[in-house]
C-alpha cells in the first residue's frame, strides 16, 4: 500500500472536544473524596471512564497501525496529538476533582508511554514483565523517574503484545507514581480483555457526547 494512501485518516481518533466534554462531566458531578465509603461512588467512575475512553482511542490507534493502514511514524504523530491534549495542564475545579483529575493523568502518562514503546518497536520481545515491574519500582526508590518510566513503557509494550500483568506483584505494588503508572497499563489489559470491538473501523469515527 502506498505510504500516501496507507496515511489517509478518515476521522480523528481524538479530539480537544471530548476532553473538555470529559472534564465537564467531572465537574457536573461535584465529586468529594469520602473516606468512609468502601465502594466507590457512582461519581468516582467518571474518572475511570475517562482514562478508558482515551486508552479505546489509542487502541483503535494501534490496530490501523497493526494492519497496515498507518506507518508507526504517522501513528505515532497521532499519539502525540492524543497525549498533548490529555496531559496538558487542566484549570483547577475543586480541591478533590483537581486531585483526581491529576490522578488520572498520571494513569495516562503510563498508556501513552506504553502505546509509544510498542510503536516505535523499543521492546524486547519476550521480556518478563514482572521484572520490568520490579525494575520500575527500584528505579523510583533511587529517584531515578525516567528509568522507571521506560521500565513502565517497556511493560505496557509487552502487555499490548498480550503478556499478562502478574497479579501478585500487582497486589503488592507500593504506593508512588510508577503504581499510578501501571494502574493505567493494567486498564490497557482490561479494555483488550473486555471487548476487541477496537479492531473493527467506523469510517465515520465516533460521536463526541
Amino acid at each position: 500500500m502506498p505510504e500516501q494512501e496507507m496515511n489517509q485518516i478518515p476521522y480523528e481518533f481524538y479530539t480537544q472536544k471530548r476532553w473538555e466534554n470529559w472534564l465537564g462531566r467531572a465537574k457536573e458531578s461535584g465529586f468529594e473524596i469520602k473516606e468512609s465509603e468502601e465502594e466507590p461512588s457512582k461519581e468516582s467512575a467518571i474518572f475511570v471512564n475517562m482514562v478508558d475512553d482515551v486508552i479505546l482511542a489509542c487502541l483503535k490507534l494501534t490496530a490501523r497501525f497493526e494492519k497496515g493502514m498507518l506507518s508507526s511514524e504517522k501513528a505515532l504523530e497521532i499519539l502525540g496529538e492524543i497525549r498533548d491534549i490529555v496531559l496538558a495542564d487542566v484549570e483547577p475545579i475543586s480541591e478533590d476533582i483537581d486531585l483526581m483529575i491529576d490522578s488520572v493523568q498520571t494513569s495516562l502518562m503510563g498508556v501513552v508511554v506504553a502505546f509509544e514503546c510498542y510503536l516505535m518497536g523499543d521492546y524486547e520481545e519476550g521480556a518478563d514483565v514482572g521484572e520490568l515491574i520490579t525494575a520500575a519500582i527500584e528505579a523510583e526508590a533511587s529517584d531515578d523517574l525516567e528509568m522507571a518510566l521506560d521500565y513502565t513503557a517497556q511493560c505496557g509494550a509487552a502487555v499490548l503484545k498480550g503478556d499478562a500483568l502478574p497479579e501478585e506483584i500487582m497486589a503488592e505494588l507500593p504506593y508512588g507514581i510508577v503504581a499510578e503508572w501501571l494502574d493505567g497499563i493494567d486498564s490497557i489489559s482490561a479494555a483488550m480483555v473486555g471487548s476487541d470491538s477496537y479492531k473493527e473501523f467506523d469510517e465515520e469515527g465516533d460521536d463526541d457526547f
